[in-house]
């Protein structure tokens, strides 16, 4: 290594010191000088001897920075108790920021020092975010943090331990690609209710029932029904909201469809991206047109957390039973029996059919998979024009009616219009 080269990842080295310096400096700007252990100069320093003693590292042995950087913690963790028994304070985090910035500018010198400056931000932010970050445990719940163990259990556990090939005579369940599609379903589910965590429910009905429409539309179509029949009053707001609930359903399957099998995706591009433009167009003009301010444009959706265990065996189960009966009915019946499927999966789910319907299309865009999917989304708003009005009352009915008629005029307008090649 040359001068200029040593001068350079030294260089890097104060930076990455000075910025993580800046960070804990700026949480105790109040103190008194003398009074915090350590600062910006400080964390500055630590990581510039941490590159000295990588430059001073010869022939691999790494003897010399390793004694290094035990006294350099040592020291520093005797300055950090003598603190915590001031201040009654047991916090570890400062000490940890003393070693890892001690070793980032080692690294500067001894590795590549565009890691090191990207760990060295990295390690700052999450220093910096230190109150999101309680503010986000304070409010996660158990049952989250289980859904969240269960879909890294699903990927990187369970998933590479399953056959990579079909395991019945007729090559139509591939353990592993099921299971994928699976993991695919619900982290989109537990995505749209995470938003929803997020964001709370003083952004209101309109925000809730986009991210339902991800979720599962069918639960936001009956939810805001609903509050339709409690605020007969609100019945723009909230059957816009369910129509919205509807467009986004649409580009749902048309992504997850994507995601599987693109030149598939393409064919069905024009009649669900025309369905979703024209039902959205409808829904914000009823949204706009109705009251704002209310109580139920505050209301909270309350969805079911998606990604419990039960609910995803269930759906994975479902597929599996879907797709088996998809081979069958398409040897049996041709592609009738496909359509007669999807027309009985879309009364209360699409997604089943839909990853089914473009797990067996294959690379070209043939119309029996395409039709059974419209067919299952056509069915399953249909249906769900008929459950507003069961639950909400007619008027909500007529407006969701309203947006299942024009969303299906733009559909078959734009399949029948728009050419497949051109899209």
């Amino acid at each position: 290594m040359d001068r200029d080269d040593l001068l350079l990842r030294l260089g890097m080295a104060l930076a990455i010191g000075f910025l993580i310096g800046l960070e804990r400096g700026w949480k105790d700007r109040t103190e008194k000088e003398g009074q915090r252990t350590a600062g910006l100069r400080t964390f500055t320093l630590i990581a510039l001897l941490g590159g000295i003693f990588g430059a001073l590292t010869k022939d691999q042995n790494f003897l010399l920075l390793a004694s290094g950087f035990v006294v350099v913690s040592g020291a520093l963790a005797a300055f950090f108790w003598r603190e915590g028994v001031s201040e009654d304070d047991f916090s570890a985090t400062s000490l940890v920021a003393v070693m890892l910035t001690f070793m980032l500018g080692a690294s500067t010198v001894l590795g590549d020092p565009a890691v090191a400056a990207a760990a060295g931000v990295a390690a700052a932010g999450l220093l910096a975010a230190k109150v999101q970050l309680h503010g986000w445990l304070a409010r996660i719940t158990w049952p989250e943090i289980r859904s969240g163990l269960i879909l890294l259990a699903m990927s990187f556990i369970a998933l590479p331990l399953l056959p990579h090939r079909a395991v019945d005579p007729y090559g139509a369940v591939n353990p592993y690609e099921l299971w994928l599609m699976t993991i695919l379903i619900a982290a989109v589910s537990f995505a749209g209710y995470a938003a929803i965590r997020i964001a709370g429910p003083e952004r209101g009905t309109v925000l809730a029932a986009g991210v339902g429409g991800l979720v599962a539309s069918t639960a936001t179509t009956l939810t805001l029904a609903r509050l339709a029949r409690d605020n007969p009053e609100r019945v723009r707001l909230l059957g816009g909201s369910v129509v919205l609930s509807g467009a986004v359903m649409l580009i749902r399957v048309l992504v997850v469809v994507a995601i599987i099998n693109l030149a598939f995706a393409k064919s069905l591009a024009p009649a669900l991206i025309a369905g979703a433009v024209a039902m959205a167009v409808l829904a914000f003009w009823l949204i706009r047109s109705g009251p704002h301010g209310d109580k139920a444009a505050r209301a909270d959706l309350k969805l079911k957390n998606p990604f419990e265990l039960i609910e995803v065996l269930r759906f994975g189960a479902l597929l599996t039973v879907i797709m088996m009966l998809a081979v069958a009915a398409r040897h049996f019946f041709g592609e009738a029996g496909l359509i007669g499927l999807a027309a009985i999966s879309g009364l209360a789910d699409v997604d089943a059919i839909t990853l089914s319907m473009a797990k067996t299309a294959g690379s070209d865009t043939a119309a029996g998979p395409g039709l059974a999917i419209l067919t299952a989304v056509g069915v399953n708003t249909i249906a769900k024009t008929g459950y507003a009005a069961y639950v909400g009352g007619n008027r909500i009915g007529l407006i969701v009616a309203a947006g299942t008629v024009l969303g299906f005029a733009a559909a078959a307008a734009a399949h029948l219009l728009i050419p497949v090649a051109s899209v």
